[in-house]
């Protein structure tokens, strides 16, 4: 045994060995697992999580309320449309101001942008821990199509800050609807492509298929989200039990599949990439004419991005747009993200800064998995597992 392997094993007693899994960036982020094997066959696990904690919460209640929305997209920057929604909504409800109807069309069509971005990284990754380095490279190039409709509406690539309680910053874009509805259409055919190389794949589907599997009981019991619990059987999805933005008005299908194992859960991935695109196409079409700010800030806004354009200066908003003081009071909030839902809750004691911010993640939720899913495969199963359930740490860790 050498050295750096002394390192990262322990023998317990005479069958079971400790095998420490991590920290390293294993392939989404810094954490670790802690194996217990007899043999190649996992005995026990244990997740430790916490390596890229960045006290995102305390952080929170030294800075005004608008300057968080970049903090909290630190989580999962590919998703980062959806899993700060929820901050900005728990705000909307303390001010007790509601966005335009166009605003929540352009909400919407920015948060299915970031979930089929977020599917496609998680899935690239996956691709590459089972080894199939050509759909890697597929999910990863096709990811840039919505990366860069997401630019285009955003002014950025990942790291929007495109919300704004009562609204968003920016209308669509001249000829969006154009560019989004080849985007949809390019991306139609891929999905019949990645059937055949990856879905189909006599290779993956063995690796994959009663591999990882978390009963509908199970996964009730542990409290998991996201695409991992509706792969157990479980139609949990908050944008139906708790609808918010557009979502209300526009018709699409929350998947389910039963099997519960690592298969199911790519399977439920894919189908929840087309509905997406199903979301995006009606949402573009039937998007209503208005403002895209609640009038509180409309005016004020309006003054601020006139002045910039008449200067052709960096664009600085004014201070009175960060002096936002909610009353006292306290709120929450819900969305579905990529990997599940976020759920935020806030405190206000009346003043330009939030007294608390409390959020709970999905990679957080699902971490629990590990503990449970692990135990009787062998550790050559770990990586299939590992992906399947598309954990975040910097998601989980906050």
């Amino acid at each position: 045994m050498s050295q750096q392997s002394q390192i990262l094993t322990r023998r317990l007693d005479k069958d079971i060995l400790e095998v420490f899994i991590g920290p390293q960036h294993p392939g989404s982020g810094h954490m670790r697992i802690i194996l217990r094997v007899d043999g190649d066959i996992i005995v026990e696990a244990e997740p430790d999580i916490g390596f890229v904690h960045r006290t995102m919460e305390k952080l929170a209640e030294g800075r005004e309320w608008v300057k968080n929305q970049p903090l909290f997209e630190r989580m999962a920057i590919l998703d980062a449309a959806n899993c700060t929604l929820g901050y900005i909504m728990a705000i909307e409800k303390l001010l007790g101001i509601e966005p335009p109807p166009r605003a929540k069309y352009i909400r919407t069509i920015l948060a299915e942008l970031n979930r089929i971005a977020s599917h496609l990284y998680g899935m690239g990754i996956f691709a590459i821990l089972l080894g199939h380095s050509t759909m890697y490279m597929w999910f990863f190039g096709d990811r840039e199509v919505f990366v860069e409709l997401a630019e285009r509406l955003t002014g950025q690539r990942l790291t929007h800050s495109f919300f704004w309680p009562g609204g968003v910053r920016r209308d669509l874009p001249s000829g969006f609807k154009d560019e989004l509805e080849k985007g949809i259409k390019y991306f139609e055919k891929r999905l019949k492509e990645y059937e055949v190389m990856f879905l189909k794949n006599p290779v993956i589907r063995s690796r994959l298929e009663g591999v990882g599997y978390i009963s509908r009981q199970k996964a009730a019991e542990l409290g998991i989200v996201g695409p991992n619990i509706r792969a157990s059987g479980i139609r949990h999805d908050v944008r139906i039990e708790e609808p918010y933005a557009a979502y209300p008005e526009l018709d699409f299908e929350v998947p389910i599949y039963k099997e519960g194992d690592a298969l199911a859960r790519t399977l439920q991935r894919v189908d929840e990439l087309r509905e997406s695109l199903k979301i995006l196409r009606q949402a573009v079409n039937r998007i209503p004419e208005g403002p895209i700010l609640h009038e509180r800030y409309l005016k004020m806004f309006t003054k601020v991005l006139k002045d910039v354009l008449e200067t052709e200066k960096r664009v600085k908003l004014a201070p009175a747009l960060f002096n936002l003081r909610p009353p006292k009071g306290e709120a929450y909030a819900r969305v579905e993200a990529g990997r599940g839902e976020y759920f935020y809750y806030v405190v206000s004691d009346g003043q330009n800064k939030p007294y608390r911010v409390r959020v709970v993640s999905p990679s957080f939720r699902n971490s629990i998995v590990f503990k449970y899913v692990l135990p009787g495969h062998r550790v050559a199963d770990l990586p299939a597992i590992y992906g399947s359930i598309d954990y975040f740490p910097p998601e989980a860790d906050r």
